[in-house]
């Protein structure tokens, strides 16, 4: 049983782990095409603005091709090197001005968006006649190639358009041209934001998803557990009932056959102490059996016969019937309290009060003290014992139904596990409370509180 509860639990978890995985797979497939989907709105909003810098300034661009034409020029000439030719392009007059008119732009026309962006040269290649192009760079996108822009880096951006440009020349009675290549990337501030906010429903829906599973496979391996401990449980009385019930039933049966002998039925002495032994017997039969049933009750099915009792006379008329079933245990009474007046059903409140007794015998207590005070208008009754005590993890269990401290068919310590459930059952339904207080090999301390 408990393998299969294991394999069931391993496997239950297995599946919600299969499950939860699939899940965030179909998240992080949404958040991929949310993201290449905003891409291709950013892609064609830009695009609306500007597809190339003269609607930003004709009169800049043309400034620009003239300083092309004029480094080509030089280059042609040996006055510049590549070197010289690359820095001069790269850091030309124009730039701060096109990239505040950009980023004014980009304002105006996107107000919903927080934009960084970069034009990146990647290509400026001179043709001159026939002969071998003549390559000043032709990269890979760099930052360092930046031409206008205030974007640091290119690790968070993306490719919005790439503009080719061709410009025709002659120097010298000869033709050349001169090819360029620029590329914008283009970075929006929280990007990451603004998709999460796009899939608000997505993430809400795949959250109740998840935790519907987890709070499912919780209940239902609580479920499982809570089953499991009921069976025991249930194995647990039935072995302890069965141990209880066999010594009375060996017992009468033992005297049955002893009754048989004549020399026995003949001797009256002899006789009246076996029919006394089954008597005793018969009666521990008829307790078990009454202690089942009566402990089969809840709290509120249980027909009471309350009456005016003075409580320190019935405390005491208590203590008195358990010294003579118990005459080497030393019972104190510490009694704070006099002439104090309850209404309670005698015979319950008798028998639950002689369960604490005898519970604290039965752990191993030789010495029990019996104390009462009032405690804001609740009488009190508190039973201390010196047995064994009881460890911390076990206390919230000593009032379940069949519980026991050593449990299973290990009968160190005889009982059905129904004396301290009937105390609690019979003093809630005086509404009244109970509860222990207890340290291992310290002894227990039981505190019971009734109205006044």
């Amino acid at each position: 049983m408990k393998r299969r509860i294991n394999l069931l639990i391993a496997f239950s978890a297995v599946a919600l782990i299969v499950l939860t995985t699939v899940q965030c797979y179909l998240v992080k497939t949404a958040y991929d095409y949310k993201v290449a989907q905003f891409h291709t709105q950013i892609k064609n909003e830009i695009a609306q603005i500007t597809n190339n810098y003269s609607d930003i300034d004709s009169a800049l661009v043309c400034k620009k091709e003239i300083l092309y034409k004029t480094l080509s020029e030089n280059y042609f000439q040996g006055k510049k090197t590549k070197l010289d030719l690359k820095n001069g392009v790269l850091k030309n007059e124009y730039q701060s001005s096109i990239t505040e008119q950009l980023r004014r732009k980009f304002e105006r026309d996107l107000p919903n968006f927080k934009i960084d962006f970069a034009i990146v040269l990647n290509k400026f290649i001179l043709y001159k006649n026939t002969q071998k192009a003549d390559t000043i760079f032709s990269e890979k996108p760099f930052i360092q190639n930046k031409l206008y822009g205030n974007l640091a880096s290119l690790n968070h951006a993306f490719l919005v358009r790439s503009y080719v440009g061709t410009t025709n020349g002659t120097f010298e009675n000869q033709e050349y041209k001169l090819l360029t290549e620029d590329s914008m990337y283009v970075s929006v501030i929280d990007w990451e934001m603004i998709i999460l906010r796009r899939m608000t429903f997505i993430l809400i829906l795949s959250l109740l998803s998840i935790t519907t599973l987890i709070s499912l496979f919780v209940i239902a391996i609580k479920a499982l557990i809570k089953q499991k401990k009921v069976s025991d449980v249930k194995t647990d009385f039935i072995n302890n009932i069965t141990h209880e019930l066999k010594t009375p039933l060996a017992t009468l049966g033992i005297s049955t056959k002893i009754l048989e002998q004549k020399n026995i039925r003949e001797n009256d002495e002899n006789f009246n102490a076996i029919v006394n032994t089954i008597s005793r017997q018969n009666n521990r039969l008829q307790n078990l059996i009454d202690q089942v049933m009566a402990n089969s009750l809840a709290e509120n099915e249980i027909e009471l016969k309350k009456e005016k009792i003075e409580a320190e006379d019935f405390l005491l008329s208590i203590v008195n019937d358990f010294k003579l079933t118990f005459p080497k245990i030393d019972i104190k009474t510490d009694f704070k309290t006099s002439n104090t007046i309850l209404v309670l059903d005698k015979f319950h409140v008798t028998t639950a009060f002689l369960n604490v007794l005898e519970n604290a015998v039965k752990y191993g207590s030789n010495t029990i003290t019996i104390t009462t005070k009032i405690i804001e208008k609740q009488f009190s009754i508190s039973f201390e014992d010196n047995g064994i005590g009881i460890a911390k993890n076990k206390q919230a269990l000593l009032f379940e139904k069949f519980y026991r401290v050593e449990q299973g068919n290990l009968h160190n310590t005889k009982g059905l596990g129904l004396g301290l459930y009937y105390v609690d059952q019979i003093i809630k339904a005086h509404q009244g409370s109970v509860n222990v207080i207890s340290d291992l090999g310290k002894g227990a301390q039981f505190t019971i509180l009734l109205k006044v």
